[in-house]
Protein backbone atom coordinates (compact mmCIF):
# COMPACT_ATOMS: atom_id res chain seq x y z
CA UNK A 1 0.00 0.00 0.00
CA UNK A 2 1.26 3.31 -0.79
CA UNK A 3 0.51 6.21 1.43
CA UNK A 4 -0.20 9.46 -0.95
CA UNK A 5 -0.17 12.69 0.78
CA UNK A 6 -1.57 15.98 -0.37
CA UNK A 7 0.41 18.73 -1.54
CA UNK A 8 -0.85 22.03 0.50
CA UNK A 9 1.27 24.20 -1.51
CA UNK A 10 2.98 24.47 -4.60
CA UNK A 11 5.81 26.34 -3.22
CA UNK A 12 6.57 26.86 -0.31
CA UNK A 13 9.88 28.59 0.65
CA UNK A 14 12.13 28.20 3.97
CA UNK A 15 14.41 31.60 4.59
CA UNK A 16 16.86 31.50 6.59
CA UNK A 17 16.97 34.91 9.20
CA UNK A 18 20.21 33.24 12.03
CA UNK A 19 22.00 36.01 13.55
CA UNK A 20 25.28 35.33 15.17
CA UNK A 21 27.67 37.96 17.13
CA UNK A 22 29.76 39.92 14.75
CA UNK A 23 32.89 37.67 14.09
CA UNK A 24 31.29 34.23 14.84
CA UNK A 25 33.87 31.66 12.58
CA UNK A 26 29.96 30.65 10.42
CA UNK A 27 29.18 34.39 10.00
CA UNK A 28 25.43 34.56 9.83
CA UNK A 29 22.52 35.02 6.88
CA UNK A 30 21.16 38.37 9.03
CA UNK A 31 24.55 39.80 8.84
CA UNK A 32 24.40 39.43 5.33
CA UNK A 33 20.97 40.95 4.32
CA UNK A 34 18.54 38.30 4.79
CA UNK A 35 16.16 39.86 7.29
CA UNK A 36 15.58 43.05 4.43
CA UNK A 37 15.31 40.61 1.79
CA UNK A 38 13.09 37.90 3.49
CA UNK A 39 10.93 41.33 4.08
CA UNK A 40 11.17 41.77 0.65
CA UNK A 41 9.71 38.44 -0.47
CA UNK A 42 7.11 38.59 2.00
CA UNK A 43 5.42 41.97 0.87
CA UNK A 44 6.05 40.78 -3.00
CA UNK A 45 4.00 37.35 -2.41
CA UNK A 46 1.48 38.88 -0.52
CA UNK A 47 0.49 41.04 -3.33
CA UNK A 48 1.22 38.60 -6.02
CA UNK A 49 -1.44 36.48 -3.87
CA UNK A 50 -1.42 33.03 -4.57
CA UNK A 51 -2.46 30.79 -2.09
CA UNK A 52 -0.13 28.19 -3.50
CA UNK A 53 2.85 30.05 -2.15
CA UNK A 54 4.20 29.76 1.54
CA UNK A 55 6.73 31.14 3.24
CA UNK A 56 8.47 30.25 6.43
CA UNK A 57 11.31 31.74 8.43
CA UNK A 58 13.64 29.66 9.65
CA UNK A 59 16.86 29.56 11.95
CA UNK A 60 19.98 28.10 10.50
CA UNK A 61 19.93 25.98 7.85
CA UNK A 62 23.48 24.88 7.45
CA UNK A 63 24.72 27.01 5.09
CA UNK A 64 25.95 29.86 6.41
CA UNK A 65 29.43 31.07 4.25
CA UNK A 66 26.74 31.37 1.31
CA UNK A 67 24.36 33.05 2.72
CA UNK A 68 21.68 34.22 2.25
CA UNK A 69 20.61 31.22 1.40
CA UNK A 70 16.23 29.93 0.89
CA UNK A 71 15.00 26.50 -0.08
CA UNK A 72 12.56 26.26 -2.10
CA UNK A 73 10.24 22.65 -1.80
CA UNK A 74 8.86 20.62 -3.35
CA UNK A 75 12.13 20.32 -5.50
CA UNK A 76 14.25 21.44 -2.98
CA UNK A 77 16.16 23.97 -4.84
CA UNK A 78 18.31 26.43 -2.88
CA UNK A 79 18.74 30.00 -3.67
CA UNK A 80 21.20 32.71 -2.87
CA UNK A 81 19.61 36.03 -3.45
CA UNK A 82 21.46 38.90 -2.74
CA UNK A 83 18.87 41.88 -4.19
CA UNK A 84 15.77 42.77 -4.41
CA UNK A 85 15.92 41.89 -7.89
CA UNK A 86 17.08 38.56 -7.53
CA UNK A 87 13.81 38.33 -5.42
CA UNK A 88 11.62 39.13 -8.39
CA UNK A 89 13.04 37.09 -11.05
CA UNK A 90 12.69 34.22 -8.21
CA UNK A 91 8.78 35.31 -7.93
CA UNK A 92 8.64 35.91 -11.56
CA UNK A 93 10.41 33.12 -12.72
CA UNK A 94 10.24 30.14 -10.42
CA UNK A 95 7.03 30.62 -9.04
CA UNK A 96 5.09 32.11 -12.04
CA UNK A 97 6.52 30.74 -14.92
CA UNK A 98 7.58 27.08 -12.89
CA UNK A 99 11.37 27.72 -14.30
CA UNK A 100 14.05 27.61 -11.48
CA UNK A 101 16.37 30.75 -11.59
CA UNK A 102 19.80 28.88 -12.78
CA UNK A 103 22.26 31.67 -12.20
CA UNK A 104 20.91 31.78 -8.57
CA UNK A 105 21.23 28.16 -7.53
CA UNK A 106 23.91 26.51 -5.11
CA UNK A 107 24.27 23.34 -4.18
CA UNK A 108 25.33 23.66 -0.31
CA UNK A 109 27.96 21.37 0.81
CA UNK A 110 29.00 21.53 4.21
Amino acid sequence: MTLEIPQVYRYHVFTCLQSRPEGHPHGSCAQRGANSLYDYLANSLEKLGNPDIAKTVTGCLGFCLAGPVMVVYPEGIWYVPRTREDIDEIIQSHFVDNTPVERLIIVPRS
